[in-house]
């Protein structure tokens, strides 16, 4: 029987006006939006629906609005009757998988991902990191160049393992510069910076996963209603314990998303459903397998899409 995947998009996919259709006054998503504004202390709502945007990018602005949305999108499709039999996220989004699967509350959540980026943001001073997508090398011949450059003193490592012929690399700024004129001599077909806050999913990241660990030692985590891929091990997780730790592990090791992906099509999953704007997930699935249901839910338009589609599943 086909199974069902919800996934949820990590940082770079937000935009003012995102989720307005669940999260707007009167809608039953807003009930999200104020909780995460009474955790958090501001009107994170406002900026999510108005922007600007540079103040919606920063990353302790963008972690906590990209779960906000996702968890009102994620609760109108299970409101129509649509319910996932796995989730998963990319980095950030992992945290909305698991409020998906009930491991986390939402308010819970939607405090400690605002921390985790302010942790993240602290970690390495603006200017100091950097990160670029790798096309067209292969991993090994990457993970090779990345460990030579790290050897010799410039940290960087493989961040995102997206989909065939990207990967993502993060690290020292110096360490990504060397590292993206030794893929191009190794073979890759481009090298292109990344415009991001920081050297995420690489070992820099280490003291912020440290302060991350004592958040997360203070928030309940529940046994999930159903298994979430983990950015870590690209495997199922159900031990709370376990969930916890990969959590931890994560801000500073490769986010796995071809292979999450692809343990996911193993367990029968035919049909994913992208719970957030942008649809950059949707993209990369396609990319791994085309003979697969894809599809994005960010707005009442993609909402009724994807309950129309839903109708003819068996």
């Amino acid at each position: 029987m086909s199974k069902i995947a919800f996934v949820f998009p990590g940082q770079g996919s937000q935009k003012a006006g995102m989720a307005a259709d669940f999260i707007g006054e009167g809608r039953e998503g807003a009930r999200f939006r104020e909780e995460a504004d009474r955790r958090l202390g501001f009107d994170l709502g406002k900026l999510m629906l108005e922007g600007p945007q540079e103040e919606l990018t920063l990353t302790y602005n963008a972690q906590p609005a990209l779960l906000t949305a996702g968890a009102a999108i994620d609760a109108a499709l299970k409101q129509a009757g649509i319910r996932p039999d796995y989730a998963a996220g990319h980095s950030l989004g992992e945290y909305t998988a698991l409020v998906s699967a009930g491991v986390l509350g939402f308010g819970d959540a939607a405090e400690t991902v605002h921390r985790r980026g302010l942790y993240m943001n602290d970690a390495v001073p603006a200017g100091e990191g950097a990160m670029a997508a790798i096309l067209g090398l292969d991993a090994e011949k990457l993970r090779t160049v990345t460990e030579n450059i790290t050897e010799s003193g410039d940290p960087v490592q493989p961040a995102n393992l997206n989909c065939p012929g990207q990967i993502v690399i993060s690290g020292s700024r110096k360490g990504v510069e060397r590292a993206c004129a030794a893929a191009k001599e190794a073979g890759a077909k481009r090298a292109i910076p990344l415009d991001v806050s920081g050297p995420f999913h690489s070992s820099l990241m280490k003291p912020a996963a440290d302060r991350l660990r004592e958040q997360l030692d203070a928030v309940a985590f529940n046994r999930p209603g159903f298994p979430v891929i983990t950015n870590v091990t690209a495997r199922p997780a159900t031990e709370p314990d376990e969930m916890k730790e990969l959590l931890v592990e994560q801000l500073y090791s490769p986010v796995r998303w071809e292979e999450s992906v692809r343990t996911m099509l193993d367990l029968g999953v035919t049909r994913f459903i992208e719970c957030g704007p942008g649809g950059v997930l949707s993209g990369l699935i396609r990319k791994i397998d085309r003979s697969v249901t894809v599809l994005k839910v960010e707005d009442g338009e993609t909402l009724a899409k994807a309950v129309e589609a839903a109708k003819g599943w068996s």
